[in-house]
């Protein structure tokens, strides 16, 4: 099969889920055709949809757990209209926790409290980890054992990432502190 045919399907397969798709998955669904494509195939047609969409009000994004389509950001105002319901708010201590994962993880809840100078809900643990942004790692050999917890690839997901290489940088996190001072998280000691 060649790209100007599987283009079309990937297309439909990508306009009919909710959920990135890894190519791994994509060449799994042609397993047992006879003109299964192989994965550069995939691949390629890939990356010439991602050009045909450049423009558009749509773009196919490579995420952490494969690629999705998804309203280009300049467009969210209008498209945000569609709906009644408004985004979700975080309180600044799940968003000061769920940073703290992952920049430091893995990282156990006591390191988060020793960090942020207040004792950590166990409703924000239990809110990142049904998110499915934070799950547990495995135990630190401690006295107690305290759990080491870590983000996930639907935490990468929601964020726009393809890896955690892709968070911003501790000076940028402090730049962007000086016009918005209510993000006094940022001099924290992440490092």
């Amino acid at each position: 099969m060649d790209t100007e045919q599987l283009k079309p399907i990937l297309e439909a397969l990508f306009s009919a889920t909710e959920k990135p798709l890894a190519i791994n998955f994509i060449y799994d669904l042609f397993s047992g055709d006879i003109d299964q494509p192989s994965k550069d195939d995939i691949r390629q047609a890939i990356h010439e949809l991602v050009e045909k969409y450049e423009s558009a009000g749509l773009e196919l994004k490579q995420v952490a757990s494969g690629f999705r389509f998804q309203i280009r950001p300049d467009y969210e105002t209008w498209v945000a209209r569609l709906w009644d319901q408004k985004p979700p708010r975080y309180s600044r201590a799940l968003l000061e926790t769920v940073a703290l994962i992952a920049y430091r993880q893995p990282i156990t809840r006591g390191e988060i409290e020793d960090i942020r100078g207040v004792s950590v809900s166990t409703n924000i643990i239990k809110t990142l980890q049904e998110r499915e942004w934070v799950k547990l790692l495995g135990h630190k050999d401690l006295p107690g054992k305290p759990a080491l917890y870590g983000t996930t690839k639907e935490f990468l997901d929601y964020f726009n990432l393809k890896s955690l290489n892709e968070l911003p940088t501790l000076s940028e996190i402090k730049d962007l502190n000086q016009y918005h001072p209510e993000l006094s998280f940022a001099d924290k000691n992440l490092n």
